[in-house]
């Protein structure tokens, strides 16, 4: 009869809706597990905070991207990172975008020499990223590169201290006497241009470098880092005070085609996961950088130093050269620091007046303890 109905068939038709279903659900949401290569090693503090990323990224996204980090030289080199990335080798990545010699604006973004010249440090850095353009540079800068990227800020540190001696030093001249570990590209080459015999080298070359008397003096990173890497070691007078990187960025790459793939809520989880490491990461290496500089100086017989006031006045101008003459050859480099400038002449007068009374207030207490 044609109004009989065929419960049968209706079950048919209703099951394979469901198994369809089912089917196209889990093929939008299957799991995907991106492979990522840093240029350190699994203890790094800065690997312990990427983790924190990773894992808030893949709780927001509900599994439906997952991360496997993997440490220096597991795949590629560390200075082939982010090229293996831009070709699809890799995933992702983490690392500083200063590293990059591809083009000298990229300092400008992961380590701004002595606060791009104007007076940024690494909380107003973030003002000027997330609020005054920078984001929107960056985006720019990996056009500008040539590749492929997608890139989250997520580390920001500084200031950075000027490093490890084995002396007390009084001058510039005392300073002028040592083979210095510095960092790649700019900040580096500011050293040689006031006189300091500057090397540049891999954080993992570093300590043995110093045993074997290669340099006689050193920088990294900040208290808990150089801690960790055992500085304390080799020599014993500690100087907080330094210009070299007083901003530093830390960043996660992603190969460009594969972010493209990503779903719109798994980009926003990114972004958002992103946001919250600026915030923590900021917030875990104050406490932990306290907790190793008291060790140091406790435990260790580490000698906390004044930085020599001649040195300030040196490297800023020395700094100011460099980003002038960098400005005139290269257009984007320009485009980047002319909007940090911008920047910094509204931002820097409140925020350096602001931070005075938060120094002021520190040094009071920390007067104190001595």
């Amino acid at each position: 009869m044609r109004g009989k109905i065929n419960m049968k068939k209706i079950i048919s038709l209703f099951v394979g809706s469901l198994l369809l279903t089912v089917m196209t659900v889990t093929g939008a949401n299957a799991a995907k597990t991106l492979k990522c290569q840093t240029v350190l090693n699994p203890k790094a503090d800065e690997v312990t905070m990427l983790k924190d990323f990773t894992d808030t990224v893949t709780e927001l996204t509900g599994g439906s991207l997952k991360f496997e980090i993997l440490p220096k030289g597991t795949v590629v080199g560390g200075k082939e990172t982010l090229d293996a990335i831009d070709k699809g080798l890799l995933d992702c990545g983490f690392a500083w975008t200063h590293y990059w010699g591809d083009h000298p604006a990229t300092m400008l973004f992961g380590s701004p020499v002595a606060g791009s010249g104007v007076g940024i440090d690494n909380i107003a850095f973030l003002s000027w990223f997330q609020y005054a353009g920078g984001k929107e540079l960056y985006e720019q800068l990996w056009k500008e590169m040539g590749r492929d990227i997608k890139g989250f800020m997520l580390q920001p540190a500084g200031p950075e201290a000027l490093g490890w001696f084995p002396e007390k030093m009084e001058s510039m001249a005392d300073f002028r006497k040592y083979k210095f570990r510095t960092p790649p590209g700019i900040p580096g080459q500011t050293y040689k241009d006031i006189g300091v015999a500057s090397v540049a080298m891999g954080g993992g070359d570093i300590l043995p470098a110093l045993q074997a008397g290669t340099i006689d003096a050193a920088e990294w990173c900040c208290p808990k880092p150089d801690m960790v890497f055992g500085f304390q070691k080799v020599l014993k007078h500690y100087y907080l005070q330094g210009l070299h990187q007083v901003v530093v960025n830390a960043d996660f790459y992603v190969n460009g085609k594969t972010y493209r793939s990503f779903s719109a809520h798994e980009k926003k989880s990114m972004e958002v996961a992103a946001n919250a490491s600026l915030n923590k990461s900021l917030s875990y290496r104050i406490y932990e950088n306290g907790k190793a500089l008291k060790e140091l100086t406790e435990v260790h017989g580490v000698i906390l130093e004044d930085t020599p006031s001649d040195y300030f006045t040196e490297y800023m101008a020395a700094a100011k050269a460099t980003l002038e003459r960098n400005s005139k050859e290269n257009a984007f480099f320009k485009k980047v620091w002319d909007s940090q400038k911008a920047f910094a002449d509204i931002a820097v007068p409140f925020w350096s007046g602001a931070q005075m009374s938060n120094a002021k207030l520190g040094m009071a207490h920390a007067n104190t303890l001595k």
